[in-house]
């Protein structure tokens, strides 16, 4: 608990510390008291504030404490109730997919990025997830399928079968195809195929699926040597099948493509490399030009990923 005091005048510093203790998710309890979750974070959150308190006159302290009975802690744990703030995103979700036919895919992917970023701000205070958090993971995924039904049709289905190990020496020089207009699972594996497995892989971007070249490697459409399954996606399976899921920067980035593909809990980079995509593809001619346009954004993702995993 933080327990406040600040003179009237320190107006704007009350604003600060309202804004900054409401953006950590601290429940209220009244007027200048405070409650989080104890932890390393929490403390460090407190302790931040009755420094910029102190240093404007007033008085800060910070008190742990244990609650004394089940109704107490039923009754502190709802000071942390998000779930009007999922409703309000299923709400907007909602309205988005009933105006699909009427939207660009771009406005439609940039909307869902914009509710998306709002859902991580939730999710990174929702201390107590429930029923609540799981209608919004299923209803981010709705809308991801909805907006894939209608500009990226054709989206691959899971099979339910074991991923066999692949040996990459079987595989270099060879040519892959996949659908055409490239989306983010399609795109990430082009790029996981020419950075990892095989670097002179050469693309083909398919109109039709039933016209990949015999001697082609299929990846992300039904039938195709690598696509979904199960709960993996196709850059997931790649990562399984030759033996690169021991590389923690590329399981993180898989973690990524996966909530942006099918969702799941989101991703704080996910809106980001959402709303990058959608510009990208707008922006480029072809689908060659499209993953040359990604290749740089995926590397950085990928760097930043290793260099931030733990040694």
């Amino acid at each position: 608990m933080l327990i406040t005091n600040l003179p009237g005048r320190n107006a704007a510093v009350r604003m600060r510390s309202w804004r900054a203790l409401k953006a950590a998710g601290a429940g209220l309890m009244r007027d200048g008291a405070y409650v989080l979750p104890s932890s390393e974070q929490s403390r460090k959150t407190f302790g931040e504030q009755v420094l910029e308190i102190t240093a404007a006159g007033g008085a800060g302290h910070i008190v742990s404490f244990q609650a004394t009975s089940a109704e107490q802690h039923k009754s502190l744990v709802g000071l942390f109730d998000r779930s009007g703030e999922y409703a309000e995103s299923i709400r907007q979700l909602d309205e988005l997919k009933s105006r699909l036919g009427t939207v660009t895919e771009l406005d439609a992917r940039q909307e869902l990025t914009a509710v998306a970023r709002t859902v991580c701000a939730i999710v990174a205070r929702d201390f107590f997830p429930g029923e609540s958090r799981r209608q919004m993971q299923s209803a981010l995924a709705d809308a991801e399928s909805a907006i894939n039904a209608r500009f990226a049709p054709e989206e691959p289905s899971a099979t339910r079968r074991h991923i066999d190990r692949r040996n990459q020496k079987d595989f270099r020089g060879r040519t892959w195809a996949t659908r055409e207009r490239l989306w983010i699972d399609r795109v990430a594996s082009a790029w996981l195929i020419r950075r990892f497995i095989d670097p002179e892989a050469r693309f083909v971007w398919l109109k039709r699926v039933k016209d990949c070249p015999k001697r082609a490697v299929g990846f992300d459409f039904d039938g195709a040597e690598f696509s979904h399954v199960a709960s993996k996606v196709t850059f997931e399976v790649l990562l399984t099948s030759f033996d690169l899921e021991r590389d923690p920067g590329l399981v993180r980035l898989g973690a990524l493509i996966h909530h942006l593909d099918v969702g799941g809990i989101p991703i704080a980079e996910g809106p980001g490399l959402s709303t990058i995509m959608a510009g990208a593809r707008t922006l480029q001619s072809d689908d060659d030009a499209l993953l040359k346009a990604m290749t740089p954004v995926l590397d950085a993702l990928y760097a930043g990923y290793t260099n931030s995993a733990p040694r």
